[in-house]
């Protein structure tokens, strides 16, 4: 699993910003790119199995060098919440983050969507009718 240096100062960008766009800019020469470009190329870089690989493997290193746990994690966010709620001036967007965070943590910040039809099937399609009507005009021959 050989990476560039640009690769992995990207992967090591990654893990300390957490942004995918910022750490293309620290690892490559960007300054003259449009933030579009930048946002394509740095996505480019995540879809590559090799620098996702080593990303996730950063991650892990990070988590047992620290020895945080999603139970810490979890723990840590619940206590934000209640703070954020026991406020003289409750902080509700706090709380709501704090919760949205422990949602994201244990994976259940993901939409379902479900496609399908009566009994399970899939969704009958339709054919759009379009009606066009006239006004009933009269000629005065």
């Amino acid at each position: 699993m050989k990476l560039t240096a640009k690769q992995e100062a990207f992967c090591l960008a990654y893990l300390e910003a957490g942004n995918a766009s910022e750490a293309y800019r620290q690892a490559y020469n960007a300054e003259n790119m449009k933030p579009e470009t930048v946002n394509r190329k740095a996505k480019e870089l995540l879809d590559n199995g090799k620098i996702a690989a080593r990303i996730e493997a950063l991650q892990e290193e990070h988590r047992e060098r620290h020895k945080i746990t999603v139970d810490d994690l979890l723990a840590e966010l619940e206590e934000a919440r209640k703070t954020a709620l026991n406020l003289p001036l409750p902080q509700s967007s706090a709380a709501v983050a704090a919760t949205m965070g422990k949602a994201k943590l244990l994976g259940l910040d993901k939409q379902i969507l479900e496609h399908s039809g009566p009994n399970g099937g899939p969704i009958p399609t339709m054919p759009t009718v379009i009606e066009l009507v006239a006004p009933n005009v009269e000629s005065e021959d």
